[in-house]
């Protein structure tokens, strides 16, 4: 995998950069947002997530010789525009929703302001982390509701391709889940790994007793023990009996799981493992969470429901160019509006207002400067909280954002936010989203 994001776009962004760069329209500043236009058939609300992703991608959008070679032979732009490529460093400035944060139809979540050369090239970067990172984070924030502070951890590493796996290892932590399967996410994210056996090592020793005994072993008696390659029952007695009433857990991952759980919990009991958890697996989803809710269920693992954003795999954002400087030096707002695909052109504050129970009633985005000039100018946080932060300057990122430590700073503003939610975001029914957007 290069180190340089630059060819990871769209042919058409620089072939529309080329052209604009010959008739003298490419220096224009502009101002580009991204946003969706509707929430996935039945969800509530959304979860923004890939902010930090995203902004280490844009510091590593470079073309360097490799990319430059490739273009040429490629034929893909003029001499010109490949000189103007070489020296391309993103200098503008972003503003948008902090990660972790909650966001509806027409939220303006990412505002680029740079001269349309910048900012033009930059879309499918924007959009491909921002779409499969917010899909994956606004399913995983269901089953983190439905799961009524159960511990979640995500398995969904073979379920996906492998530097998309990695992504949403950290998109599902922002979203609560408590840990992950995949290594690379622990070390390059921050996020909590976990993980004992699978049936291939039960399956790999003369008798089930012999696999867990080499488990605990290795591990000690507070590993979780995965009791269904062959029996269940036979197998929890086995567990218990190799490792004590001091086993840590056992994993289900098969069967009729309402009914195997509360087996499972009643013989444990019966055994005396009373402290001894039950972790289930087998294909979870958020209405399957959901249904285990009374079941005596200690913890969750979600693979392939998480990975695939749980029927939708893309959170449908778009990017648009809504203003740019006229020839007098003022803001001229621009919009498609062709059918069923209307934009809201101009710049945009976006603030939420809360009520006085704390809760959210409406998103609000003003059209137009704030009082400070800046997206993120209102701040009357009595009645409306701001939603957007700078998050690069002159092409610098904000380090707040990033890393181990931004991850973890974008968890934490999830949670924050989820309390803010009006109780009826949380169903799992189809309905609208839970707060409506006004513009003013």
């Amino acid at each position: 995998m290069t180190s340089s994001s630059a060819l990871l776009t769209d042919r058409y962004e620089l072939t529309m950069l080329d052209a604009a760069l010959r008739n003298g329209t490419a220096h224009r500043e502009s101002m580009f947002e991204a946003f969706a236009r509707r929430l996935p058939a039945g969800r509530r609300y959304g979860v923004v997530a890939g902010t930090g992703r995203l902004l280490e991608a844009i510091g590593r959008f470079r073309f360097t010789d490799a990319e430059l070679d490739w273009l040429r032979a490629a034929d893909v732009v003029h001499p010109s525009t490949l000189d103007w490529l070489a020296n391309y460093r993103f200098s503008g400035t972003i503003w948008g929703y902090r990660e972790g944060e909650a966001y509806f139809p027409g939220s303006p979540l990412v505002i680029v302001n740079a001269t349309f050369a910048e900012g033009v090239i930059l879309e499918t970067l924007i959009l491909s982390i921002l779409n499969s990172d917010s899909a994956v984070a606004s399913a995983a924030a269901r089953m983190v509701s439905v799961a009524l502070g159960r511990p979640l951890a995500e398995m969904g590493s073979r379920r996906t391709n492998e530097y998309a796996a990695v992504a949403t290892a950290r998109a599902a932590y922002i979203a609560g889940f408590g840990a992950t399967s995949n290594l690379e996410a622990g070390r390059t994210w921050g996020v909590p790994t976990m993980g004992t056996a699978a049936h291939s090592f039960t399956l790999l020793h003369d008798t089930e007793e012999d696999a867990f005994r080499a488990q605990v072993e290795a591990l000690g008696a507070g590993t979780t023990l995965l009791v269904d390659t062959y029996d269940v029952e036979k197998g929890v007695e086995t567990a218990v009996r190799v490792a004590g009433t001091g086993l840590g857990a056992v994993r289900i991952d098969s069967g009729d799981l309402p009914s195997v759980v509360a087996s499972v919990r009643e013989q444990l009991d019966s055994l005396g493992a009373v402290n001894t958890k039950i972790t289930v697996t087998s294909d979870l989803d958020e209405y399957l969470i959901g249904a285990l809710s009374g079941s005596p269920v200690d913890a969750y693992g979600v693979g392939t429901s998480v990975a695939t954003g749980s029927g939708s795999p893309t959170a449908g954002m778009v990017y648009k160019l809504v203003a740019r400087r006229g020839d007098d030096d003022e803001w001229v707002s621009v919009a498609k509006s062709s059918a069923q695909k209307v934009s809201v052109g101009g710049r945009k504050t976006a603030v939420r207002r809360i009520d006085s129970t704390r809760t959210a009633r409406e998103e609000i985005v003003y059209l137009g400067d704030g009082p400070d000039g800046e997206p993120e100018g209102v701040q009357d946080e009595s009645r409306e909280r701001p939603l957007q932060a700078t998050l690069m300057r002159d092409g610098v990122a904000d380090p707040a954002f990033l890393g181990a430590a931004g991850t973890k700073a974008a968890r934490e503003h999830r949670a924050a936010v989820m309390q803010e939610l009006p109780i009826e975001a949380f169903r799992l029914g189809a309905g609208e989203a839970a707060i409506p957007t006004v513009y003013k």
